[in-house]
């Protein structure tokens, strides 16, 4: 008997060989003439103060035909000569006219604020809006996002979206950020990813191995995406907004939608902008004077004589030299540029958008670094002369190469560095060996001439056809493809290394390749009817998803020289690192039932049953669903005639469940590796056939309100989010052979909030209008329960009751008046430090975040800005006083009696105090901060202009990224609170000029 993931397999071939038989009769369907007589109607359509509005849509009531105005308000249709034009646009009173024969019909839209609530949202498998939408989604729009000078449009989402943590990776271009949707559900790192789709296509979210300085957390999968061309960026939360993509959603979904043709003569926009980067902030650090006067201390306190062997910097540099080494190592100006070239046209029937776009930013470290990125992305809409069929094709190619040093930190020294040590680089450039050898020390660049080259290029394409069988019934299919290469080469010359030490250093390079493809086929059906003042929408749909990733690195060692290194035909040995293919298939069956009653009661139903080959027989398939409900209260008329300033208000709730198979593939095998020896296995891997999905339960309960014709809008949302069945690495005896093996365990983790969104039309008055929006997060995460975890291999990570990314450490009691030196609470009395003595659990998470965001605009010019503010607490280090390293200034006080530092000393008793100490909760400070995120100014360039000098329209601006934090963390960058010394934001300004043909 087959077993059930066959049937699934089976019935989803079924469900997709109808509809291609429906699609290929569509092909040939024939249309049926309008029985009317036709004429071509024009005119333009302006607002209240006669400027052009584009993208109004202009439709024939009672029909699916339409159009939309250009860049200068024009359209033009071919209708009914007794037939009615409707003109609707957002934020306008939608306007019915008969055309009654007129051949020229010009029409004057109002302002309706209340009409922005009719927005349409993405919400995967079907189109919502605000106002109807039972789940929770959100949404940033390509005004938002297209200026930022970022490489991922992941970045440009920081501070924007309630529920939406975003951490930048680290400050090379490329790195991948960590994004959390409504926090950590998951004690594997791997499980925390949200699920990607561009376009319907589903991206692997996983960042992309390195070697490079990228490798420690990772490159961005979405690099190669072209900001300009995304139309629309929507997040999936609640359980109602994610179910419908079953195990893949359980972290959430991002939806990325890029740009469209539109109908009408053919438009082209070009747009360009140049700017420069450079660090904000330096941590304020000791002088000569001062770092001298506290290494002289230090000796005195120890009751030692300085001699040149362990006081260079005291008996041998220069006492009056004085370098600022931040500035010498990230004091440089990274030039961003950015080009982008876009043609859009079509008619009722077809439309099309080709685009294409030239990035590059380069680097404030030394040396010659740079990151580049080149698109080009293609849009075909198209659709029978009876409307019924469709076609809708996309897709994206991008293309970047990232240059930078190859295994080395430059940013580390910067901090650490004597203020008076020698140069670096000699007179003629080479670098300074000598000096630094003579005090026993190396190089502090040491490696940099070490080069990483990542080459990498990203197709994404999808083809959506649909054709509607008869009315309100359709049916579609999405064909999605995605391939991602990637290949790098670290070169590692020893010119990096000290040339007394080159007998025993030889050229060498390492070698890492990446393979990602995937191909999806989504047959769905969809139905629309309306019964009485009852509205009925149901999708019903299978999922076929293939993917395959290879990984292959190697390395190649002793070149003949440095100028053959990476041509590993020229290397006189090649050893393979690792070379491994996965397989990963996914199938599915889903549904959702929507009902609408008299457009005031909602109730939505989605439904997933999902089947993953990362399973084993038996476990592979499982249910995933949900339900949401929506009560328009102002629709009532007790409540309108109670409170007439109220003119919107809606609650909605929903409840279910998601999965999670973010493991890796094969897990559940036994596996083996070859010995080194020639004939021989050993096992590197037990079999578990037994563990199954990660189950996410996801509860929500939310408020949205809006007063004075919506001027005001309130939302409000709380959510309860439990993940069991935890997929972890179960810890086995020693004498099994093996650390672990692949398991579900009764941990649960749970994740409640509240989110907060406000915005308000603060002024509409002429030509002058301001608009606030708000968003505010309060998280709290916690490990609810796990099973013997003291027995576990997180008996050192994590606690019962507490949040998932805390760390463990010892309390702080104070300085020894013995010894002069750190003191931390020894808790068993054992006379010896350990985890058992590491009672303090700190929630190295945030308390709250946020963002707020105005934009105003008068006549021809506008302003946007975003604060973004995050409270959290941070570590500040750099305080262990006398040692051969440069320290924060504040350690001056070490010199006085009753400091809160300790005794100034070189000695190891004073460095393994400081070794305690750094693990304590003293060295935690409020790490809290309000940044300025961006600002965008800009100035439309008048009509007149543009008339002499032949253009559509065209404008100039400005734009400036993370130009002030207010914080009263002292280390560089509160968004990188780990220690003090590592940073992310970088201050970015650039102008440009876009025009439109």
């Amino acid at each position: 008997m087959k077993n059930s993931y066959s049937r699934l397999k089976w019935v989803a071939l079924i469900i997709l060989g109808g509809i291609l038989m429906f699609l290929s009769m569509a092909a040939t369907a024939a249309t049926t003439p309008l029985p009317l007589q036709q004429q071509e109607v024009s005119g333009m359509v302006t607002d209240q103060n006669g400027l052009p509005i584009p993208g109004v849509t202009i439709t024939i009531k009672n029909t699916n035909r339409g159009t939309v105005t250009n860049l200068d308000g024009e359209y033009s249709i071919t209708a009914p000569s007794i037939g009615i034009l409707v003109f609707s646009y957002i934020g306008y009173t939608t306007v019915e006219t008969e055309i009654d024969g007129r051949d020229d019909i010009d029409i004057q839209l109002e302002e309706d604020i209340s009409a922005l609530g009719e927005v349409q949202i993405n919400a995967g498998y079907y189109n919502t809006t605000r106002r109807e939408s039972t789940g929770n989604i959100s949404r940033v729009t390509a005004e938002e996002i297209e200026l930022q000078p970022v490489v991922s449009p992941i970045q440009a989402l920081q501070g924007r979206m309630a529920g939406v943590e975003i951490i930048p990776g680290g400050n090379l271009p490329g790195q991948a950020s960590t994004i959390r949707i409504r926090g950590t559900n998951s004690l594997r790192e791997e499980g925390n990813f949200p699920l990607y789709i561009i376009d319907g296509v589903p991206i692997n979210s996983t960042p992309i191995e390195s070697n490079s300085n990228l490798g420690n957390v990772g490159i961005d999968p979405l690099n190669t995406l072209n900001l300009a061309n995304i139309e629309s960026i929507e997040v999936l939360k609640d359980a109602d907004a994610t179910a419908i993509y079953g195990s893949r959603g359980a972290n959430g979904v991002i939806l990325i939608t890029t740009k469209k043709g539109r109908e009408g003569k053919t438009e082209l926009q070009a747009r360009v902008y140049r700017g420069a980067s450079t660090v904000p902030n330096r941590v304020d650090l000791l002088n000569t004077g001062e770092y001298l006067q506290i290494r002289r201390r230090a000796f005195e306190n120890d009751g030692i004589e300085p001699t040149e062997d362990i006081a260079y910097d005291l008996l041998v540099w220069d006492q009056d030299k004085y370098t600022d080494w931040q500035e010498v190592f990230f004091g440089g100006t990274a030039e961003v540029t950015d080009m982008n070239l876009n043609a859009s046209a079509g008619n009722e029937h077809t439309s099309y958008r080709l685009s294409g776009s030239y990035y590059k930013q380069g680097t404030v470290y030394l040396g010659d670094f740079d990151y580049t990125k080149v698109t080009a992305g293609i849009q075909l809409s198209h659709s029978s002369e009876s409307r019924k069929f469709k076609l809708d094709l996309s897709a994206n190619y991008g293309v970047d190469k990232n240059n930078s040093v190859g295994y080395m930190n430059l940013s580390e020294s910067a901090f650490r560095l004597q203020p008076n040590a020698p140069d670096v680089f000699n007179a003629d450039g080479s670098l300074n060996w000598e000096d630094w050898n003579q005090a026993g020390l190396v190089n502090p660049l040491n490696g940099i001439y070490n080069n990483s080259l990542i080459n990498g290029n990203n197709l994404n394409a999808n083809l959506m056809l649909s054709y509607e069988l008869f009315k309100d019934f359709k049916i579609k299919s999405s064909f999605g493809y995605t391939i991602f290469n990637g290949e790098e080469i670290v070169k590692r010359p020893k010119r990096s290394y000290d040339p007394a030490s080159w007998q025993n250093i030889i050229d060498r390079s390492n070698h890492l390749y990446n393979n990602r493809s995937s191909w999806i086929i989504e047959p769905q059906i969809h139905y629309n009817a309306e019964f009485g003042k009852l509205n009925l929408t149901a999708i019903v749909g299978t999922t076929f998803q293939n993917s395959k990733n290879t990984n292959f690195s190697l390395q190649g060692e002793g070149y003949v020289s440095e100028s053959l290194i990476g041509n590993l035909s020229a290397a006189e040995e090649i050893i393979s690192s690792s070379n491994q293919t996965t397989d990963y298939r996914y199938n599915a069956v889903f549904g959702r039932l929507g009902l609408d009653l008299d457009q005031k009661y909602y109730l939505n139903f989605t439904g997933r049953r999902d089947g993953s080959s990362r399973f084993g027989p038996g476990k592979r398939i499982a249910n995933f669903g949900a339900i949401g409900v929506a009560w328009i209260f102002t629709e009532e008329s007790f409540i309108t005639n109670s409170f007439p300033v109220l003119s919107f208000g809606k609650l909605r709730g929903s409840y279910g469940t998601t999965g999670n198979d973010q493991i890796g593939d094969y897990g559940y095998f036994d596996a083996y590796e070859t010995t080194i020896g020639p004939g021989g296995l050993y096992p590197n891997q037990l079999s578990n056939p037994d563990y199954s999905w990660e189950v996410n339960k996801k509860l929500e309960a939310a408020i949205e309100l809006g007063f004075f014709e919506d001027k005001i809008n309130f939302g409000l949302s709380w959510y309860l989010n439990r993940s069991s069945n935890q997929l972890v690495g179960y810890s086995l005896p020693s004498l099994t052979g093996f650390n672990s093996v692949q398991a579900n365990l009764p941990a649960t983790v749970e994740n409640t909030g509240l989110e907060v969104e406000l915005s308000s039309f603060n002024i509409q008055s002429g030509e002058f209008r301001w608009q606030t929006s708000l968003n505010f997060t309060f998280p709290k995460n916690r490990l609810v329960s796990y099973p013997d975890i003291e027995e576990s291999s997180y008996a050192n990570t994590y606690r019962v009751g507490q949040p998932l990314n805390i760390a463990l450490l010892y309390e702080y009691s104070g300085i020894d008046p013995e010894t002069g030196f750190y003191n931390v609470v020894d808790v068993n009395g054992d006379e010896s430090l350990d985890y058992q003595d590491r009672t303090i659990a700190w929630d190295r998470g945030r308390g709250f975040y946020g963002g707020i965001s105005n934009n105003l605009s008068y006549s021809n010019f506008s302003l946007q800005f975003l604060w973004q503010f995050v409270k959290q607490e941070g570590i500040l280090a750099l305080f262990q006083a006398g040692t051969l390293d440069n320290q924060r200034s504040e350690v001056v006080n070490a010199l006085n009696q009753g400091s809160k530092y300790q005794r100034i000393s070189r000695s190891t008793q004073a460095s393994r105090a400081y070794s305690d100490v750094l693990n304590s909760n003293f060295p935690i400070v409020d790490a809290s901060f309000l940044k300025l995120k961006t600002i965008n100014m800009s100035y439309s360039i008048p009509n007149e202009l543009i008339i002499k000098l032949g253009l559509s329209s065209g404008k100039i601006f400005l734009n400036a990224q993370n130009i002030l934090t207010i914080s009263p963390y002292q280390g560089i960058d509160p968004e990188q609170p780990g220690r003090g010394t590592a940073f992310s934001a970088l201050r970015t300004i650039t102008g440009g000029l876009q025009i439109n043909f």
